[in-house]
């Protein structure tokens, strides 16, 4: 791998930092509601012990990010890169969630957008998991041109194996679409 997975990525609203770990209480204040997680395959990461193992994958990973709106300073959330396949020219997107005070904003195509962006100068392909009853982030993701390749049982880290759909959007597709 010839590229970062954890660069400094900026736009005119959005950083996305490369996550550290004094950064744990300002994202567990944008993931403390539960709201945040009701469709996500873990609906307790709101309680700070589930959230602290959330915390230590995303530190593992070495491809997370903190994403602080440019604007107010805050931390809004939380996105990653992980898993790059060099044969299958490819990388996983996921692990975003955002405070719900940014729901209906149109944050998560801009922030997809500034990712897709930058990776897509690397791989050709991105896949994300999505938790099979994640209808939001399903509906999101289809209007950025992904689509549902499969589906299968992914563990996160830490957690027990859940049913997910993995879409997939291509570099060719993604230059094609109007977010870019």
């Amino acid at each position: 791998m010839n590229f970062s997975i954890q660069p400094t990525l900026e736009n005119e609203q959005f950083v996305l930092y490369p996550l550290q770990e004094q950064d744990f209480d300002a994202l567990y204040s944008a993931a403390s509601d539960p709201k945040v997680w009701e469709q996500h395959p873990n609906k307790d990461r709101w309680k700070k012990e589930v959230f602290l193992n959330f915390f230590d994958g995303a530190m593992k990973s070495k491809g997370a990010f903190r994403i602080v709106d440019k604007e107010t300073g805050e931390t809004i959330g939380s996105t990653r890169f992980y898993d790059y396949n060099e044969q299958e020219d490819s990388i996983l997107i996921g692990y975003t969630f955002y405070a719900v005070s940014c729901w209906g904003k149109g944050i998560n195509p801009i922030v997809k957008a500034l990712m897709l962006n930058y990776i897509f100068q690397f791989v050709s392909k991105v896949h994300f998991h999505i938790g099979a009853t994640n209808l939001r982030s399903q509906i999101a993701i289809g209007r950025l041109g992904a689509e549902k390749v499969s589906e299968e049982d992914i563990a996160y880290f830490g957690e027990a194996p859940k049913l997910n759909f993995i879409y997939e959007i291509t570099r060719e597709r993604w230059n094609r679409h109007s977010y870019n």
